[in-house]
């Protein structure tokens, strides 16, 4: 794999974007975990968890989005690399206090480059699917700390995001 001056592998030497070439890259099982939250009102949360919303089961419906999305990021980010997951395993967790919605997606592969962004990707969506069938209720929802919580795999080899 090239690297420009800058250490950026999705730029070329002249400084133009570019997909990176994995072609002579081996194969490993590669893991990544992303996490984001969606806070909102209390009332909010509740009719949730009530199973009140007229959308029908947010968190059902949130989980299947996270994991379309997480299969489709290719076609969202431009220079990624088409994925085949072995897996993808979506998570909700629930606080009172504050009042929000924690999604946790970790998504698995074997192949020649990493899942973080499949995994980066879902948990946005999955957030997002919450925002949807919610906001006509509250608007003031806010979706915050998307982040990659560790990855697993490759020539870079393990990584843990500082707690």
């Amino acid at each position: 794999m090239s690297h420009t001056p800058t250490g950026l592998t999705h730029f070329n030497a002249q400084g133009d974007a570019h997909m990176v070439d994995i072609g002579d890259k081996p194969a490993s099982k590669r893991i990544a975990i992303a996490e984001g939250q969606i806070h909102m009102l209390a009332s909010t949360l509740h009719v949730i968890l009530q199973g009140q919303a007229k959308k029908g089961d947010v968190l059902g419906i949130a989980r299947i989005a996270a994991i379309q999305a997480s299969k489709k990021t290719s076609d969202l980010i431009p220079l990624c690399h088409p994925l085949s997951l072995s897996r993808v395993e979506v998570n909700f967790a629930t606080s009172d206090t504050p009042p929000s919605i924690t999604c946790s997606v970790q998504c698995e592969t074997t192949g020649q480059t990493g899942v973080e962004m499949e995994a980066l990707t879902a948990v946005q969506v999955g957030l997002l699917t919450i925002y949807d069938m919610c906001k006509a209720i509250d608007r003031g929802m806010t979706m915050t700390g998307i982040r990659l919580v560790e990855k697993h795999g490759g020539k870079s080899g393990s990584w843990v995001a500082a707690t």
